[in-house]
């Protein structure tokens, strides 16, 4: 256990961290580029087709499922890459794994996307 007194200081500091962490990955991650241009095309599909509460929480919520995977998975591979920089087949496996985490959360949004979108967007068209 840390004895360590509470200090907002460093609270605020542990914040700047933490927006250092998502620039890093908005910055330099391609996947994450693609995550959050996906999550802007979502979120402005939601305002223009006017979805509910709850709609907007599977939305948001899928949208957040995605990007915090793919940050764990992002943090996984570096990770991976400093503790064995040549080929390891057991790091492969680390890295696969945090690959399917992704892979689970996008396509979990995608279906959440489709039962919400598709049935507005076909509304419109009549």
């Amino acid at each position: 256990m840390n004895n360590e007194k509470f200090s907002i200081i460093n609270r605020l500091k542990s914040f700047k961290y933490a927006f250092q962490g998502l620039k890093l990955f908005f910055v330099n991650d391609h996947n994450g580029r693609i995550h959050l241009f996906a999550a802007v095309i979502a979120i402005g599909l939601s305002f223009y087709l006017k979805l509910s509460a709850l709609e907007w929480i599977s939305i948001l919520g899928g949208i957040s499922a995605v990007i915090v995977a793919e940050i764990l998975n992002a943090a996984i591979e570096k990770l991976a890459d400093v503790v064995s920089p040549g080929f390891h087949p057991k790091i492969k496996i680390v890295k696969d794994l945090a690959a399917a985490a992704v892979l689970v959360a996008a396509c979990l949004a995608l279906v959440v996307g489709a039962i919400i979108f598709i049935p507005k967007l076909l509304f419109l068209q009549r």
